[in-house]
């Protein structure tokens, strides 16, 4: 009988820490679509509908490039409402977090996340590897890209 307490204890914390990690592309498919991944980043295609909303899902650290414009309201773990409106080919670097999003607009919103994979310092750089990651200049990057690709 203890044996199966323990089996019980053991799936209950499973099932506890498969919520509290929550990847976007299984939680909210409809939302995130995996674009690329090898063993340094994940490239994700975000699309939110008018006034279309997630479940609760984590982020790596990461930049996220708005591909059109939007007004989105992101609901934190701890219920922290933030409003964001975002500008077609912005790029902006997030920390790792958790959240749920709402998109408020009347237009359909469209990003790519670029998520880094591993542990990311203060600097932004992936230690012990060759070419580090700096928030930055990745940002800057993806935004030329972004703006590059958005024009008509």
């Amino acid at each position: 009988m203890l044996c199966r307490y323990i089996c019980a204890a053991a799936i209950v914390c499973l099932a506890i820490n498969s919520a509290l990690a929550q990847d976007p592309t299984k939680v909210a498919p409809k939302h995130y679509k995996l674009h690329f991944e090898n063993e340094r980043v994940q490239v994700v295609d975000v699309h939110y509908g008018p006034h279309e909303k997630s479940e609760m899902h984590d982020h790596p650290a990461g930049v996220s490039v708005s591909l059109t414009g939007g007004h989105l309201r992101f609901t934190d773990e701890n219920g922290k409402v933030t409003d964001v409106y975002a500008k077609a080919g912005e790029a902006r670097w997030f920390p790792p977090h958790k959240h749920k999003v709402e998109n408020l607009g009347d237009e359909s919103y469209n990003a790519v996340y670029v998520g880094i994979k591993g542990k990311v310092t203060e600097a932004g750089a992936n230690p012990g590897q060759e070419s580090p990651v700096v928030p930055a200049e990745l940002a800057k990057i993806l935004a030329e890209y972004a703006a590059a690709t958005t024009k008509p």
